[in-house]
Order: C-alpha cells, then sequence, then structure tokens
C-alpha cells in the first residue's frame, strides 16, 4: 500500500500542476470572478484544493503549529503553487513512516465545517490520505468547468494518463 500510496501523491502533484499552468491563462480578473453567477471563483477553488491538501499532510505529520494561510496568502496562482510543492514536501518526508501500520492506525480529527457544524470523525491514515487526492481530484473537475466558461481548456489530468506517462511506449 505504501506505493500505491505514493505513485496517488505522485498523480495529484502532475494534476494539480497541470491545473495550475492552465489557469495561469487567465487574466488576473477572470481568476477572481465568479464565472457564472453563484459559482465561486477559480481562484476561490484552486486555495480551496491547496489549503486542505496542506491542512490534511500537515495533521498526518503531526505539525499543525504553523497558522493557515489567508486568502491573502493565496492571492495568485503561483502563491497556491508554492504552498501545494511545500504540502507535497511535507509527503516526502512521511513517507518513508508509511508502513502498513502506520497506516492503519485510527486518527480522530475535530472541527467545524460550515456544512456539518461541528464534528468528530475516527479513521485510518490511508483514508486521509486517500481522501486528499481524491478531494483534489473533484476540485480539478469544477476548476476545468470554471475554465472552460473563459474559454481555457486544460491538459488531461485522469489518473489513466498520469500512469500511462509513467510507463515508456512502443511507437
Amino acid at each position: 500500500m505504501q506505493d500505491d500510496v505514493a505513485a496517488l501523491f505522485a498523480y495529484d502533484r502532475w494534476a494539480n500542476t497541470k491545473v495550475l499552468d492552465a489557469c495561469r491563462k487567465l487574466t488576473a480578473e477572470q481568476y477572481v470572478v465568479e464565472p457564472v453567477p453563484g459559482w465561486s471563483s477559480v481562484r476561490s477553488t484552486v486555495q480551496h484544493i491547496t489549503l486542505v491538501t496542506d491542512i490534511h499532510l500537515r495533521t498526518l505529520a503531526g505539525d499543525l503549529n504553523d497558522g493557515l494561510p489567508t486568502a491573502a496568502d493565496l492571492a495568485t496562482v503561483d502563491d497556491a503553487a508554492r504552498l501545494l510543492e511545500r504540502a507535497y514536501r511535507r509527503f516526502e518526508e512521511l513517507r518513508p513512516t508509511l508502513t502498513p501500520e502506520w497506516l492503519n492506525t485510527l486518527l480522530t480529527l475535530r472541527g467545524r465545517d460550515d456544512r456539518i457544524g461541528d464534528y468528530s470523525f475516527t479513521l485510518p491514515r490511508w483514508a486521509m490520505l486517500r481522501h486528499t487526492v481524491n478531494h483534489s481530484t473533484y476540485h480539478r473537475g469544477q476548476v476545468a468547468s470554471k475554465l472552460k466558461q473563459f474559454g481555457i481548456e486544460q491538459s488531461i489530468s485522469d489518473f489513466f494518463f498520469w500512469a500511462i506517462e509513467q510507463i515508456p511506449q512502443e511507437a
């Protein structure tokens, strides 16, 4: 499972890079505006992907001492890219600890979410790692839809195509 989790995070990094590259084609105004009334901006969706990835990996590393970045800290695509890179470096630091025992150790999360109120959930660490990648995938799809509203097509970011890129292909 350790190799599987590492592969998922390699994929996540690859796919998020593709999305961020596509977002760099937006004007500053397009990046912050609602593409359709009621839809959040591309920036707020990118910020959400970035913050959740960072928070989950910090939680798993037991490193919650740093304050959370604010929206102002993530004003640009490059700001989001820098925070994601920091999160992926944290994952690389965690990688040697991804033993079956560590991955199956239960973790209790407590907090507050606007949608569900106060919560306390217990789950194995492997589930949180998989959720982090799944969460990014879900929101990358939203970004792709928003980019289309501005006439921008992002590169394919499906796991299938990342996996194909990892294997030398015959011509």
